[in-house]
């Protein structure tokens, strides 16, 4: 049987009976596979009798030496970035579709497949924007851990561990909810509440959207005055603004990583979406958030110190503005207009 017998909604997330029995299926899955890799029904059958979250962790972890072999051969390690905004989508669609296959309920996980969509799109639409999926595009930090590590073995045991293996193993932990709101179906119908998570959700992409968004006219303007010394007629940044090097205007002026913010956000939610669907106030699908907020804490505090290599007034802004939440009690940034008029003036 691929699914455990669960007779309430808070034993979906006991993990001793809903993961733990299942993962001997990881030993024979390769084998099982290669076996039907020739028959579209024994593979079908397969699909459908090996617990849903057994496969996705078993693709998880087939994408790493695949990932880890291109990275090596073109020493370019943004390999997991380019299938960053499509893996959790695809997990989630997996659990969406199986749950079809099985003829559980689907409401509630139909509405998590639509937003996933819309956050795989935006996702996806600004990286492709930015020229991630150009030919030799890379993260600019990866090559930066480069020259700090100065060894070439040490960066590849990070290249694997890390970099390959972690990152692939986090975008399908941080859908391990999903798994728990389709064991859930059958036995707690989608109310009003379900409604507020997929609003919440769908907030939160818009937020991330209209983050994303201000950055890209600001550094679009910024791009442009650096070219022709003019600021842009249509931009709504002034000179001084351009010159001091990073938005500060929008979303921005509240938070330092808007974007960051929201992203977050997303899989929060999706996680507390599950405690509230199996009335509990944790359980172990959470592990994936927690470790996404991790991974973007770390991400984060190197990125500001690159920046504030960059930028003079940037450790000002760091003291001003809260880095995700707004900060209750920060004074903001100091209007960029003025600080030019007043140093004009002295």
């Amino acid at each position: 049987m691929a699914l455990p017998l669960v007779k309430s909604a808070a034993a979906c997330t006991d993990f001793s009976r809903t993961v733990q029995p299942y993962i001997s299926q990881l030993n024979h899955l390769p084998q099982h596979i290669y076996q039907s890799a020739t028959d579209m029904h024994a593979l079908s059958e397969l699909y459908l009798n090996t617990n849903p979250l057994i496969s996705a962790f078993a693709f998880s972890l087939a994408l790493v030496p695949i990932v880890l072999i291109i990275s090596e051969i073109n020493k370019n390690y943004s390999q997991i970035d380019r299938v960053w905004s499509l893996l959790p989508t695809l997990y989630n669609l997996h659990y969406v579709a199986y749950a079809h296959a099985k003829g559980l309920p689907t409401q509630r996980l139909d509405s998590l497949a639509i937003i996933s969509i819309v956050w795989s799109t935006r996702l996806t639409y600004n990286y492709w924007r930015k020229g991630g999926y150009q030919v030799g595009s890379e993260d600019y930090r990866w090559q930066i851990v480069k020259d700090y590590v100065n060894n070439p073995v040490v960066f590849f045991l990070f290249n694997v561990a890390f970099i390959s293996l972690a990152q692939s193993l986090l975008l399908f932990s941080v859908t391990m909810p999903t798994y728990v709101l389709l064991l859930a179906a059958p036995i707690t119908k989608a109310q009003a509440p379900d409604i507020v998570f997929t609003q919440v959700l769908l907030g939160c992409v818009f937020f991330a959207y209209t983050a994303d968004q201000q950055q890209w006219d600001f550094h679009a303007a910024k791009h442009s005055y650096q070219q022709n010394a003019k600021v842009p007629p249509a931009s709504r940044y002034s000179a001084a603004d351009l010159d001091r090097g990073f938005n500060t205007r929008g979303l921005w002026s509240l938070s330092r990583h808007p974007n960051f913010l929201a992203e977050q956000s997303v899989w929060v939610t999706l996680y507390i979406w599950s405690c509230w669907a199996t009335g509990t106030n944790y359980h172990w699908a959470g592990l994936g958030a927690a470790a996404y907020l991790c991974l973007f804490q770390a991400s984060t505090w190197l990125t500001e110190l690159i920046t504030a290599g960059k930028y003079p007034e940037y450790k000002l802004y760091q003291k001003r503005v809260g880095k995700f939440v707004p900060s209750l009690w920060g004074e903001g940034m100091p209007d960029a207009n003025a600080n030019a008029a007043a140093k004009k003036e002295k």
